[in-house]
C-alpha cells in the first residue's frame, strides 16, 4: 500500500467526505494547561542545591558577568551595583531581593481566549521547535525552509491538542531578507492559529514590531495590562549578556511580557566538563538574567531557563538525550523551585537526523526528565531533529502524538472510577471477560491512550498495509491534517490592519542587514 493509499483509507475509516467536513466545522480540539500529578524527582539532596546556590552567587559576586550594553551598565550603575567597564559583580543579597519580584506563575492569553494557558507551580506547557533553517519535507529531503513550510507547520501546531502554543520561528523562512522575516513569521502565528505564540528578539525593532503586531490582535489596552506571549532570550555562556539579547528583553519586560532566560551551554565546551559545575555556572547566568528583568520593570513576569546539552568529545557536536542531559535538567529544577520560579526547559531535542529509533529514544530520555523534573514551560517538543538545525514533517506529528500520552502520563493515575471498576470484577467473576461490561462500555474510550502513529498490528497486518516506517506514517498523517485545516477565524478588521503594517513595515525595512 502506498502513503497515498494510506491517505485515503484513512480518510475512508473517518467517514470520507462526510466526516471531512464534519471534522472541519468543529475547531481544532486543544488540551487545557497541564496540571501536573506527578511527583517531582529531586536529583540531589538539599545541601548539594545548597552548594550549587552559594557557587551560582560567588562566579556573579568574584568572577562577575559581562553585560555588553553601555544602557545596561547605566542601570546597573543607578542601582548601586558594583561594576567595572562592562563586568557586572552583583551581591547575593541584592541578586536574590530582585529575583524575588518575579511571580511563581503567570497567564499567557490566547487570541482565542479559551486557548488561554497558565506557566509556573504544578503548570506546565508544551511548546513547538524554534529556530531551524532547514525542514525533512514529505519527500524526506533536507532543504532550506519556506514561508510555506513556516505556515504549514503553525497549522499543525494549531490542529494539534497537547500544543500549547504556536511557537514562532519553528523553521526560518529563507526567502525572505532578514530584516524583513520577522514580520511574516509573526503575521503566520497570529493568523494560522489562535493558541499562544513567541516573538522575535534578533534585534530591538522586530521585539518592538512584535509587539505592535500584538496590539493590532489583541489590542493596545489589552496588551497593557496582560501577557500575550513569551520569548527567548540566551546568555551567550560562559557569562555574557550581548546587546542583542538586552535589547530585545528591555521592550519585552517593559512590556510585561516574560522571557526565557536561557544560557545557552554546551557543556564541557563553554561550562566546565561537569554536569554539577554546568548547572551552577548556568544558574549564575540565569539569575544576572532574571534580576536584570526587574531593573526594567519590577514585578514583571519572568522565566528561568536553560538549554544544556553535553559535547561529543570526539567531534564537539552537541549530544540531545543523554543521562547527563537529564540530570541537568532534574538539578536545574531544583533550583528553580528553591526561587519559587517558573522554569523552562526542552523537551524533545535531539540529535538525529530522521524520524528514527535514535531520535525515539533520545526524546524518551529528555521527556521523562522535564516531566519529572517539574518543568512548567516544556520547549522544543515537536518537530526538532539535528540538534535543532532542522524541522521534520514526519517528527513534528509524531511528537505531537505523543505529547498526548505525555499529558496524561503527567497527571497521574485517577482513582476516580476505582469503585465502579471494582464492583466490574464482581460482576464478571472468574474466567469471563471485560468487554461488555457497563463500566467498560463508560470507560474503554479514555481509560487507556492509543497513539494514532504506534503500529501495534500483527506483521501480516503491517505489510498488507504497505510495511510502512514510522517515517511515512507521520509524513501520510501531517499531509492528512493540511488537508483538513481551517484557518481560525479573526475579525477582518484586525487582519487587514496587520496585513497594511506588514506591507507598510517592509517597505520601510532594508533589504539586508547593514
Amino acid at each position: 500500500m502506498s502513503i497515498a493509499d494510506h491517505e485515503e483509507s484513512h480518510a475512508r475509516r473517518a467517514g470520507g467526505r462526510s466526516g471531512r467536513r464534519e471534522r472541519r466545522a468543529v475547531a481544532a480540539p486543544s488540551l487545557p494547561t497541564l496540571i501536573r500529578k506527578t511527583p517531582v524527582l529531586n536529583m540531589a539532596s538539599e545541601e548539594a542545591v545548597e552548594r550549587i546556590h552559594d557557587a551560582a552567587c560567588t562566579i556573579l559576586e568574584e568572577v562577575g558577568i559581562e553585560f555588553r550594553d553601555d544602557e545596561a551598565i547605566a542601570m546597573w550603575k543607578a542601582a548601586r551595583t558594583k561594576v567595572d567597564g562592562h563586568r557586572v559583580h552583583i551581591g547575593r543579597d541584592q541578586l536574590m531581593e530582585l529575583v524575588s519580584q518575579i511571580p511563581s506563575e503567570y497567564t499567557m492569553h490566547a487570541r482565542n481566549l479559551e486557548r488561554t494557558v497558565t506557566v509556573g507551580n504544578d503548570k506546565s506547557i508544551f511548546v513547538p521547535m524554534y529556530g531551524a533553517p532547514y525542514v525533512r519535507d514529505l519527500e524526506g529531503r533536507r532543504r532550506y525552509g519556506s514561508l510555506e513550510d513556516l505556515n504549514n507547520f503553525h497549522k499543525l501546531a494549531y490542529m494539534s491538542p497537547a500544543l500549547h502554543s504556536t511557537s514562532s520561528i519553528i523553521c526560518e523562512p529563507m526567502e525572505i531578507p532578514v530584516p524583513r522575516r520577522h514580520l511574516h513569521i509573526i503575521q503566520s502565528a497570529l493568523t494560522h492559529s489562535d493558541k499562544p505564540f513567541m516573538g522575535i528578539v534578533t534585534a530591538k525593532e522586530r521585539a518592538e514590531d512584535t509587539m505592535r503586531m500584538a496590539g493590532i490582535v489583541f489590542g493596545d489596552d489589552f496588551v497593557r495590562d496582560n501577557t500575550v506571549l513569551t520569548s527567548v532570550v540566551n546568555c551567550n555562556s560562559p557569562l555574557v549578556w550581548d546587546q542583542t539579547m538586552l535589547d530585545a528583553l528591555r521592550v519585552y519586560a517593559a512590556h510585561n511580557q516574560p522571557c526565557l532566560i536561557s544560557p545557552f551551554a554546551l557543556c564541557g565546551a563553554s561550562t566546565p566538563a561537569s554536569s554539577a559545575a554546568s548547572v551552577a555556572q548556568c544558574v549564575a547566568e540565569a539569575l544576572a538574567g532574571l534580576a536584570f528583568t526587574q531593573l526594567v520593570r519590577p514585578g514583571s513576569p519572568q522565566v528561568m531557563g536553560q538549554f544544556m546539552v553535553a559535547v561529543d568529545m570526539k567531534s564537539g557536536a552537541p549530544m540531545g538525550g543523554t543521562p547527563e542531559a537529564a540530570h541537568m535538567m532534574m538539578l536545574y529544577g531544583q533550583l528553580a523551585r528553591k526561587y519559587k520560579l517558573p522554569w523552562r526547559t526542552s523537551g524533545f531535542h535531539v540529535g538525529s537526523k530522521v524520524n528514527d529509533a535514535q531520535a525515539g529514544y533520545e526524546a524518551n530520555m529528555l521527556m521523562h526528565a522535564a516531566i519529572l523534573s517539574g518543568a512548567n514551560y516544556i520547549w522544543h517538543v515537536a518537530g526538532w531533529l539535528e540538534a535543532g538545525l532542522s524541522c521534520g514533517y514526519s517528527k513534528f506529528v509524531t511528537d505531537a502524538d505523543q505529547l498526548v500520552g505525555w499529558y496524561k502520563y503527567a497527571q497521574g493515575i485517577s482513582f476516580d472510577d476505582f469503585d465502579d471498576a471494582m464492583e466490574a470484577v464482581r460482576e464478571v467473576g472468574p474466567a469471563g471477560h471485560f468487554l461488555g461490561t457497563a463500566h467498560t462500555l463508560e470507560h474503554f474510550e479514555k481509560a487507556f491512550f492509543t497513539p494514532e502513529l504506534m503500529d501495534f498490528n500483527s506483521f501480516e497486518q503491517w505489510s498488507a498495509e504497505g510495511s510502512l516506517t514510522m517515517e511515512q506514517r507521520g509524513n501520510a498523517k501531517a499531509r492528512a491534517m493540511m488537508n483538513n485545516y481551517v484557518e481560525p477565524s479573526m475579525d477582518e478588521a484586525k487582519a487587514e490592519e496587520l496585513a497594511e503594517f506588514v506591507a507598510r513595515r517592509e517597505k520601510e525595512l532594508p533589504d539586508s542587514v547593514n
